[in-house]
């Protein structure tokens, strides 16, 4: 099984629901977890909100982080995440941000991501990733450890050993 499709298993078991914020993945999160047969009962929708101006006017990242820290922050990702949540109106927020490259942004190398997961009660997990490779390696991985944390979240929420 897919981490995607484990995901979805999840949300369905637990009743639940999830919207995706994606900055470098472009749209990858959403495009893995929609190829999985049955989406559709768990999965909301989503933003690409690759213009850093678009964090703070659709998934009201507030503007002084935006200024003070930049696109790239784990403060940033907690806002997107639960941003789209309330947005779309799902149990789950699931975001990314960072630099997929060719060149450093914010002050963050290349590599550098953060990734969100709000919940139930706005409660925030996160996870600050390193990644190494091309600028496609990047963003496959960023999607892998993005399924990845918010699968780990949904086992923790429903009694599971999240591994």
């Amino acid at each position: 099984m897919s981490a995607a499709a484990e995901v979805l298993e999840l949300l369905v078991r637990e009743g639940a629901t999830v919207a995706v914020a994606e900055s470098l993945t472009g749209g990858l999160i959403g495009a893995a977890i929609t190829a999985v047969s049955g989406s559709s009962k768990a999965f909301r929708g989503g933003v690409i909100s690759y213009a850093t101006d678009l964090k703070h006017e659709l998934l009201a990242v507030p503007e002084e982080l935006l200024r003070k820290e930049g696109a790239v922050h784990p403060d940033v990702a907690a806002a997107m995440a639960r941003g789209v949540a309330r947005l779309c109106g799902a149990s789950y927020g699931l975001a990314v941000t960072g630099v997929a490259g060719p060149d450093p942004q914010d002050g963050r190398a290349v590599g550098t991501v953060f990734v969100a997961v709000s919940g139930p009660g706005e409660r925030v997990w996160g996870r600050e990733l390193a990644l190494q490779g091309s600028r496609e390696q990047i963003r496959v991985g960023t999607v892998d450890e993005a399924v990845d944390l918010l699968a780990g979240v949904l086992k923790a929420n429903i009694g599971e050993h999240s591994g």
